[in-house]
């Protein structure tokens, strides 16, 4: 690499501005902040860990994702994380399981990602999620899209939000019902997310399904919409499994309260939506910017998540990558008024200096033969250290 190439990043891999560092800090502090304000405690977990430790569980479905490296001290191979969110069932599973019954956690933190998830992301995002552990009705599910809500409303979305709702039960019940082999299921859960009609249809024909099961399975695909789309749903699928009539109640319950909690918030229910179907259990979700087809926030309930750290219990919760919101932000960021001071050695001109930054003033030493670009200047007039507009004085 030569001399002009060295200051270049990794593909993917991004640094962050003066201006927008302070924007992602500033959130970060109200953030975590306001999750701590509904009970969420805090918890940081490490960057690296063993990699058969961190991939456990739905986790495994993150080894491509994960950056592998030797520990120099025990030999063993580590993972750098690709998500947070197995490391905090890791820690409500193993220490904290005897807390309390229901256990309330959020957390902060970079992650790094071996590809982009999609083409333009950063491989080095800002996770930033809330879950709610041992709790398997829907108040837990509306409070954390209140929650999600509230996030996107602070960092800078309010008015703009769109929520996306589904139901992994529906389809996974569905599925089991037709007798479906994994690859057949496969292939439909492939065209389902595209919403494929033909493409479902001909893999339905194909299977050789009875008239039900395939009348349900490609009536999923239209199956999304407002509230109303729910009522239709209950018709089309009345001869669908109890497991996927108990999907569609605990969607129409969480519909119900949405109308109360969330009563400005767009929302659409879609009963083929799958985001993570090898990962979640229940209820998915997903909030976007009007008119945008990224999503700004995801997530849904896992139950049975921590099984394999010896302490199976039921969880939902959310993530958004902050840093990327805040990069690609239209606000811009609040600019503060600098206060430039020549240095001397002189006390009371070093305690005027700390009053000030105490009173959240940025305060800034000119140093030898150079300038502070500043709006203002504290200088001496009649023995006292005063503030002065530049120029003025």
């Amino acid at each position: 690499m030569t001399l002009t190439q060295r200051w270049l990043l990794p593909e993917g891999i991004d640094e962050v501005a003066p201006e927008d560092a302070a924007r992602l800090e500033q959130l970060r502090r109200e953030l975590i902040d306001r999750l701590q304000a509904w009970g969420y405690q805090l918890v940081t977990p490490p960057l690296v860990e063993y990699l058969d430790a961190l991939l456990t569980g739905p986790a495994k479905m993150l080894e491509l994702q994960t950056f592998k490296l030797i520990d120099e001290m025990s030999g063993r191979l580590l993972g750098i994380r690709a998500d947070i969110t197995p490391q905090v069932a890791r820690i409500a599973a193993h220490k904290l399981r005897n807390k309390q019954d229901v256990l309330r956690l959020c957390y902060i933190g970079n992650v790094l990602k071996t590809l982009p998830v999609c083409q333009g992301t950063s491989r080095n995002p800002t996770q930033l999620g809330a879950e709610i552990y041992g709790h398997t009705g829907a108040e837990s599910d509306i409070e954390i899209l209140q929650l999600m809500v509230e996030a996107l409303t602070i960092i800078g979305f309010e008015g703009e939000i769109v929520l996306d709702i589904g139901h992994v039960g529906v389809f996974r019940g569905l599925a089991q019902q037709a007798e479906l082999s994994s690859e057949q299921e496969q292939a439909l859960f492939q065209a389902l997310q595209r919403k494929a009609l033909p493409e479902i249809e001909h893999l339905l024909t194909q299977y050789k399904l009875n008239t039900d099961s395939h009348t349900m399975l490609l009536a999923l695909a239209e199956l999304n919409g407002a509230k109303g789309v729910l009522a239709k749903a209950q018709q089309v699928l009345a001869k669908a499994p109890a497991s996927v009539l108990a999907a569609l109640e605990t969607v129409q319950t969480v519909a119900i309260m949405s109308e109360q909690r969330l009563p400005k918030v767009a929302i659409n229910f879609d009963l083929a939506e799958l985001r993570g179907y090898d990962y979640h259990t229940g209820m998915v979700f997903a909030a976007y910017q009007a008119g945008s087809a990224q999503a700004l926030a995801m997530g849904g309930r896992y139950d049975g998540i921590g099984e394999d750290f010896g302490h199976a219990q039921p969880a939902t919760g959310f993530s958004l990558d902050l840093k990327e919101m805040v990069v690609n932000s239209r606000a811009a960021s609040e600019e503060k008024e600098v206060i430039s001071v020549v240095w001397q050695d002189e006390i009371e001109q070093h305690q005027m200096v700390e009053q000030l930054r105490s009173q959240g003033k940025i305060v800034a030493y000119q140093l030898s033969d150079s300038k502070v670009t500043a709006s203002k200047t504290l200088v001496k007039q009649d023995d006292r250290w005063t503030v002065v507009e530049t120029g003025t004085n």
